[in-house]
């Protein structure tokens, strides 16, 4: 599949767990024919929403192998194989390689805090080792730091294989000054659902989502609509799903959105430690908000 078209809306898919703590992978499958039912352009897989950090190595192969399988080539598949060791984010890479993804995401090493050269090293060595579409992820919020711009730019330029960033530093800024100066075909992702249709309109491709695996329709919609200038159209579903957008980060990511799958009975309220279910006033805010929306 030609993953350097690939443009709209993106879900990071939630992967679903039983009571036990165990993979749940029959609403794994479940929630994979949903977003292929309404229209989502692309999956990751085993990413911050994936809750992949509480995951093992064998795990993650069983994930990616059932959604590649599941999927069968009808829409990209990504995976998240980034890690804050070089060598072993190689070895993920490959290994998605192996069981037939359609790219990588591969975050900036976390806790490590690299130099800008140590980054760019980081990364070059990866795209290097395996042939396979990388985009890098940009969330300094968990990692303690950023791809700085002018890195993530020579990465593009001196690697085929990277072919875009998933920006997710919550800054229009950082953005623009990405979108401004990439080169030609270099997707600009936003990882942000509030910003997303902003950074639509300043030019981006759309963006990797935590909301499009509760509103996949609505969201793809609003994706579509911004990347087509139609302000309109966005505004009016911007607006309407403003208050999830922010409901869902009111706890850390991925709880409130796994809260609400399974509100709207779609995969068990079960997370891995130390995600925990959410505090009671939040969850009466989520629960108000899906009732709004006509989701449960």
């Amino acid at each position: 599949m030609d993953i350097k078209n690939l443009k709209g809306a993106i879900v990071a898919i939630v992967t679903p767990f039983n009571e036990d703590g165990s993979i749940d992978f029959e609403s794994f499958d479940m929630l994979i024919d949903f977003h292929l039912d309404k229209g989502t352009d692309g999956i990751v897989v085993c990413g911050t929403t994936g809750e992949a950090a509480t995951m093992t190595k064998e795990e993650d192969v069983m994930v990616i192998g059932r959604a590649v399988e599941r999927i069968n080539g009808r829409i990209p598949v990504i995976a998240g194989t980034g890690s804050n060791n070089t060598r072993d984010a190689i070895e993920y890479t490959k290994k998605a390689k192996e069981i037939g993804v359609d790219a990588a995401l591969v975050v900036g090493p976390y806790y490590n805090k690299p130099t800008a050269k140590g980054m760019y090293l980081h990364f070059s060595n990866i795209a290097k080792a395996v042939d396979i579409p990388i985009i890098l992820y940009n969330v300094p919020s968990r990692t303690g730091s950023s791809i700085p711009v002018d890195i993530a730019l020579q990465l593009g330029n001196d690697f085929d294989n990277i072919i875009g960033i998933k920006e997710a530093s919550g800054s229009l800024s950082v953005a623009a000054e990405l979108i401004a100066r990439r080169r030609d075909g270099f997707k600009v992702f936003s990882g942000d659902d509030f910003l997303s249709s902003a950074m639509n309109f300043l030019g981006a491709d759309g963006c990797i989502s935590v909301i499009a695996n509760v509103v996949p329709e609505g969201f793809r919609q609003m994706m579509h609509a911004s990347l087509g200038g139609d302000a309109e159209k966005t505004r009016e579903l911007f607006y309407k799903y403003r208050k999830l957008m922010n409901i869902l980060f009111i706890e850390s990511n991925p709880i409130p959105v796994k809260t609400a799958l399974a509100l709207m009975g779609m995969i068990k309220e079960a997370f891995r430690s130390p995600m925990c279910p959410m505090e009671d006033v939040n969850r009466d805010k989520l629960i108000a908000e899906l009732k709004e929306l006509g989701l449960v």
